[in-house]
């Protein structure tokens, strides 16, 4: 179905090609997964598929790409949007029309299927996707995982004999991840649909993968079946590096083979409690805001429900739910630039915070409850109470440099720490005369968190900052939100990345239709939730592991506790 022959790709301004002497073959119905750091080639293999590099992006093609028998050297995109589905990492960037229903049925206009089949279409893929009620919604209205589903339904309705995906899973929750994985799974196995996917978040999604196509960063591809390449890859999931720490071979790739596979080191670990994942000093922490009854609704429909919660300074939390639970009208209620219909946000006045301690609200904006109210004073001044990073970064550049951005936001913030000194610290390297949009996702995060973060927020909150990054720029995230906390500020960062929860959260917060319904230590919160559990939570229980640095921990203290007995 899909031939890479001997293919090498080049850009004009990389001094080495993306791609190097790529040999693959995909056949008809197979689920082949791409995997690698950020920035080694991935969308660009992806482009390939359908011709968009290089006949949209430039560059230089060398070899041969087949589809379906079409070469796409002489077949531009257009000639191949019968044959190959694309859904890009951003869904809203491919929307053309105004209302779900609409955006379903418009890939099937342009093919020309007749009417009825086009209602039975839509009606399946509704169905499929879990978005019936929301047929008439407007797609701007919709939360991000939403917008997600409706982007790879509307695909699906021109019923694609090729199916590419760039981070298909990237914005949804854990369920609905499952369902939207379910679907592209059955399409493989009943259709015969073949699928090549590009996914960060490994664990979701490997155990559906017949063959993994690792590109190490070199330009080259290690192609073979999962547990043979993810067992050296520089990038894996849990529950693979899991099976390494434990020695497990074969290496398992789903939850229900690790526990087979597990019992032995439960065993082990059953008598030492786990170290915890992250060192705080929850006594020296005291309350930076605070927010009752905050109500946000839209056109008369609530988003969020009479909640109270307060923020901590040194605290990092998770605020977790599904797709449209209200986590993002939460983060902009209290930032103070979203509506509020009812309630109250007080930021502290008080200085015990290490940073924002010359803030000060006015008469007005100051309550009885001797606190600040970013929704009731000016925007610059709110800046330096609340900083938030949306769910898509980019929103906020609109500048024609990363130097210009940076210097705008060292006029606006006034504050002695310059957001370049912050943007090296986040993502160094970062050339000033390089326009915003041609940073890579991890790197447009950087640069807007370096800008907000540069007027001093005393509370910091980001909005899905986990989309786009892989496991390393991961790490990377949270030694930047370990530093902010260390700074006596309070994080919140909503995502629907259990793994990252688990590693940089010392609290979670869970949201279910516009309520708070869980709201504790990471632990407890999510080693009771079958939803929300990391994959080696799952592995091990009952026993409260979390992370598989806690079981590396673990077994590295027995093994020297066996050496010492051995020596005596």
């Amino acid at each position: 179905m899909i031939t890479f022959d001997q293919v090498t790709i080049e850009y004009d301004t990389a001094p080495e090609p993306a791609l190097r002497d790529l040999d693959l073959t995909v056949e008809e119905g197979e689920l082949c997964l791409v995997v690698g750091h950020t920035g080694v080639g991935k969308s660009t293999l992806l482009g390939a598929v359908n011709g968009l590099v290089p006949h949209f992006t430039g560059g230089t093609l060398y070899g041969r790409v087949v589809v379906d028998g079409r070469d796409t050297a002489h077949h531009p995109p257009r000639e191949l949007a019968d044959v190959v589905g694309v859904v890009g990492q951003d869904p809203i960037d491919g929307f053309v029309t105004d209302t779900v229903e609409e955006e379903l049925a418009y890939a099937m206009e342009q093919l020309a299927i007749p009417p009825a089949t086009m209602r039975k279409r839509v009606e399946e893929t509704l169905d499929l996707l879990g978005l019936a009620d929301l047929r008439h919604r407007a797609l701007y209205e919709l939360s991000g995982g939403q917008q997600q589903r409706v982007a790879i339904g509307s695909v699906l309705t021109a019923h694609p004999r090729v199916l590419v995906l760039d981070e298909p899973t990237s914005a949804l929750d854990p369920t609905a991840a499952e369902e939207v994985l379910a679907a592209v799974t059955r399409l493989v196995h009943d259709l015969g649909v073949t699928v090549l996917m590009a996914e960060h978040r490994l664990e979701r999604v490997v155990q559906y993968a017949d063959r993994v196509i690792h590109l190490p960063g070199d330009g080259r591809a290690l192609i073979g079946p999962p547990a043979d390449i993810l067992r050296t890859a520089s990038i894996a999931p849990p529950i693979v590096e899991l099976g390494r720490a434990a020695g497990w071979s074969p290496l398992p790739l789903s939850i229900r083979d690790a526990r087979r596979a597990a019992a032995p080191l439960r065993a082990r670990l059953a008598e030492r409690a786990p170290a915890p994942v992250r060192r705080t000093e929850a006594g020296d922490r005291h309350r930076l805001l605070t927010a009752r009854g905050v109500t946000v609704a839209y056109r008369g429909v609530p988003a969020v429900r009479e909640v109270d919660l307060d923020l901590h300074t040194g605290e990092v939390t998770a605020l977790m739910g599904r797709n449209g639970s209200g986590k993002s009208s939460l983060l902009w209620a209290i930032q103070g630039s979203g509506p509020r219909r009812a309630g109250t946000v007080k930021v502290s006045d008080s200085a015990g915070a290490k940073v924002g301690d010359s803030v000060r609200g006015s008469a007005k904006a100051t309550g009885s409850g001797g606190g600040t109210d970013p929704h009731a004073v000016p925007a610059a001044q709110a800046r330096r109470l609340v900083g938030l990073v949306p769910q898509t970064p980019a929103d906020l550049l609109y500048l024609e440099s990363v130097k210009a951005e940076l210097d705008q936001a060292d006029t606006e913030s006034g504050s002695a720490v310059t957001a370049r000194d912050v943007l090296d610290r986040l993502a160094p390297g970062i050339d000033d005369a390089t326009h915003p949009r041609d940073l890579s996702e991890g790197q447009k995060l950087a640069l807007v968190l370096a800008i907000q973060v540069s007027a001093a927020p005393r509370i910091v909150l980001l909005d899905e900052p986990t989309r786009g990054l892989d496991y390393r720029a991961k790490t990377e995230l949270i030694g930047v939100v370990d530093a902010l906390a260390a700074e006596g500020r309070a994080v919140v960062i909503s995502t629907h990345d259990v793994e990252f929860a688990a590693r940089a959260a010392d609290r979670v917060v869970v949201m279910a239709e516009g309520d708070i319904v869980a709201d504790g230590p990471t632990t407890e919160v999510i080693v009771s939730s079958p939803v929300f559990a990391p994959q080696t939570a799952k592995i091990l229980a009952p026993l409260p592991y979390l992370t598989v640095g806690q079981v590396e921990t673990a077994l590295a203290a027995e093994d020297r506790k066996e050496g010492d007995r051995d020596q005596t």
